[in-house]
């Protein structure tokens, strides 16, 4: 036991004393949220200083597209971006696609007048049955563009519509005017609960919690066991302690390292939720609707099923292999299997007690991650969580059986990485 815990002490002491590891301790969250806020950030300024011309070949949607004073007493019609730059052109009684020509060189030039997207809107766009609009730019993929301009311009088309079937759209606009939806959640015991926007952004990034120091740190076990072969120190370990207690030391002592550094993050999301608490609180917001304290107990019993799950696998890979590159080779099959409840996460936390759901979270190697988000977003039975805590333990013993007698005889093997029926007469002799 001595032995054990000597290797424990040293793998987690390596690791925490590393620049790095402090530096990801500490900004890891920033960066996380950097590149969740980015791609957000970007998307909404993407509409940001563009210059687009609208050839409107009906000659009476000026209003969806030049920009009015708003007055109290009515609405603008035109519901633009701020940031959008329009060069309305009234193409009526005319070809609005020999017009659109002049325009098109403008998408490409170089000068100050330059165009960053083009919009032809057909003379027949109110009653043609086959009438389109094309929008011409640079980019085949500028949805976001694109949408603006087409919602823009069928609203202005659905209300002359109606104005020549003499019916008023304000009336209509009134008359058809959706009613807000507001998701709640029923508990058990009856309690209601708000906010299923908040709980879907928590599931998706407490998952990402779970997995990716999982996968961090299985990464970091299998290059410090091949490292260890490739510099034959491990010759000198199985010399004075057994495979197994090597094992389990280096398994161990990496998972304590996740488990400071993930514990460190929770810690440092707690403080700022109870300031963001108390601020919602007296603001009247319960913030307790959309982070259960129970979670706090969940978190770190499915972070440390779902790592040993993980690391046993990669502990093979070290083992087995005489270099990084034919361990990736090997483990990363596996690894997609093993992601299959985050390519899934979407339905998940959607419909947390389907059928998919609820099997994938009472399995073997996918349960810990699937019922860890079925508890942030829905009440499970206590007896799948039990039921999926207690297969989750079982699937470690086995893994750390098989790795184990793997790793016995893998760890002192050179030369060529061992095809399956090999590692199946591995299982066997060790």
């Amino acid at each position: 036991m001595r032995k054990l815990f000597a290797v424990l002490k040293r793998e987690y002491l390596q690791a925490v004393r590393k620049k790095m590891f402090i530096f990801m301790t500490l900004f890891f969250p920033v960066l996380m949220t950097g590149v969740m806020a980015l791609p957000m950030m970007l998307m909404a300024n993407s509409l940001t200083g563009k210059q687009v011309a609208v050839i409107d070949g009906t000659g009476q949607l000026r209003d969806a597209f030049v920009k009015t004073p708003k007055t109290p007493a009515k609405k603008p019609q035109n519901e633009l971006p701020v940031d959008l730059a329009v060069e309305y052109i009234d193409a009526n009684a005319q070809d609005p696609t020999a017009v659109a020509k002049s325009y098109l060189g403008r998408l490409t030039s170089r000068e100050n007048d330059k165009l960053d997207a083009v919009l032809v809107i057909p003379g027949d766009a109110f009653d043609g049955e086959k009438a389109r609009m094309n929008l011409y730019s640079r980019a085949a993929t500028d949805f976001i563009t694109q949408q603006a301009l087409g919602s823009a311009a069928n609203r202005a088309i659905y209300r002359h519509r109606l104005i020549a079937r003499g019916i008023d759209p304000d009336s209509l606009d009134k008359l058809t005017r959706n009613v807000p939806v507001d998701a709640v959640q029923l508990s058990r015991s009856g309690e209601q609960k708000k906010g299923g926007e908040l709980n879907f952004v928590m599931g998706f990034i407490l998952a990402a919690l779970v997995i990716i120091p999982s996968l961090i740190y299985g990464l970091e076990i299998m290059r410090g066991i091949i490292q260890e072969k490739t510099d034959r120190v491990v010759e000198v370990l199985i010399s004075s302690m057994s495979p197994r207690q090597l094992l389990i030391g280096k398994i161990t002592g990496v998972a304590l390292v996740g488990l400071t550094q993930v514990t460190v993050w929770i810690l440092a999301g707690t403080g700022l939720a109870l300031y963001v608490g108390t601020m919602a609180a007296t603001a009247g917001v319960n913030v307790m609707q959309f982070l259960r304290p129970i979670v706090f107990l969940y978190f770190p019993i499915f972070f440390l099923l779902a790592y040993f799950t993980f690391v046993c696998i990669y502990a093979i890979g070290g083992a087995v292999c005489n270099s990084e590159k034919e361990a990736q080779q090997l483990i990363a099959p596996i690894s997609m299997i093993m992601m299959l409840p985050w390519f899934l996460m979407f339905v998940i936390i959607t419909n947390p007690d389907a059928k998919m759901s609820v099997a994938f979270s009472l399995s073997p190697v996918f349960g810990p991650i699937t019922m860890f988000v079925r508890t942030l977003v829905s009440e499970p039975p206590v007896w799948h969580i039990l039921l999926s805590i207690g297969v989750s333990i079982a699937t470690i013993f086995v893994f750390f059986y098989v790795t184990a007698k793997i790793f016995r005889v893998g760890i002192l093997s050179y030369g060529k990485r061992p095809t399956i029926p090999e590692l199946w007469r591995w299982l066997k002799v060790a």
